[in-house]
């Protein structure tokens, strides 16, 4: 048995001992890789959780309502708005924290309905070294991290996930559209449909991987360094800036570094690395 194959049976000897779990299930790589996993190991004793708010991306949650119903799960759907939690809308550094602590909550809710002693979540290894407020919640509520536990990074997943044949394995990741709103900037549902007007824009222009941040009326736009001169050349900057003018952004910009996920993240090490 090789390394990865023992990880992916380390992650399969630590679900079954679990017995029966809620699955916190995004429709993401990690989660989709978990909830897989789960349902061959437990069988009807896993349950997947889902909730939808205006901070999801709607593809998100139809990739999470599909993969779910392919798997036969029993899934539980619940619509929530992030923004009516308190210290949420103002976009503090530790936003997340609020975020998650919701979610959990909600997920301890469902799991108590159907006496489900154990809730679970895609945390994966990689995930521990990056500024994560949202772990801090998950302590609180005893949430399990059965991936970061098996020492399984996000390309391990990403591979079990092709052998297994999940269609997951190569998407791009695709974190909340608070994400992003840099830290202090005020999220609205008017910017939040603007975001993922204009990702969805690029994405139907073959930009798998993508970030539009907001600045007010001022998107800056992130693609992978191989993608930025098709960006740039006519026709296409033009398309892009009369399109995004008419979601409502006056100025389009496109960040000359590319695309780096926790981008937003840097300006609080900055920060913190000043003292």
């Amino acid at each position: 048995m090789n390394a990865l194959d023992a990880k992916h049976e380390d992650l399969r000897r630590s679900l079954d001992e679990l017995g029966r779990v809620l699955v916190c299930f995004s429709g993401g790589v990690d989660s989709s890789f978990l909830v897989r996993v789960a349902r061959d190991v437990l069988g009807d004793r896993v349950v997947a959780l889902t909730t939808v708010s205006p901070t999801n991306p709607e593809e998100d949650t139809a990739e999470a309502i599909a993969l779910a119903r392919e798997l036969g799960l029993d899934h539980a759907v619940v619509r929530h708005n992030e923004l009516d939690i308190p210290n949420y809308r103002e976009n503090p550094a530790n936003r997340c924290y609020f975020c998650k602590s919701t979610l959990y909550e909600i997920a301890a809710e469902q799991a108590k309905r159907r006496a489900i002693p154990w809730i679970v979540d895609g945390i994966n290894l990689d995930d521990l070294g990056d500024y994560r407020p949202g772990l801090q919640a998950a302590a609180e509520r005893a949430i399990r991290h059965p991936l970061a536990a098996a020492r399984l990074t996000k390309r391990e997943i990403r591979e079990i996930s092709r052998r297994l044949g999940l269609r997951t394995f190569d998407r791009p990741a695709s974190p909340c559209l608070s994400s992003r709103f840099p830290y202090g900037t005020a999220i609205t549902i008017e910017g939040l449909e603007r975001v993922a007007r204009a990702e969805r824009w690029l994405r139907a222009r073959g930009f798998r991987e993508c970030r539009v941040r907001y600045f007010g009326e001022r998107a800056r736009i992130e693609v992978p360094p191989a993608d930025i001169a098709r960006l740039n050349a006519e026709p296409l900057r033009g398309e892009l800036a009369a399109a995004l003018g008419t979601i409502g952004f006056a100025e389009v910009e496109v960040d000359p570094r590319g695309f780096r996920s926790g981008r937003l993240n840097e300006a609080l090490r900055v920060t913190s690395s000043s003292y």
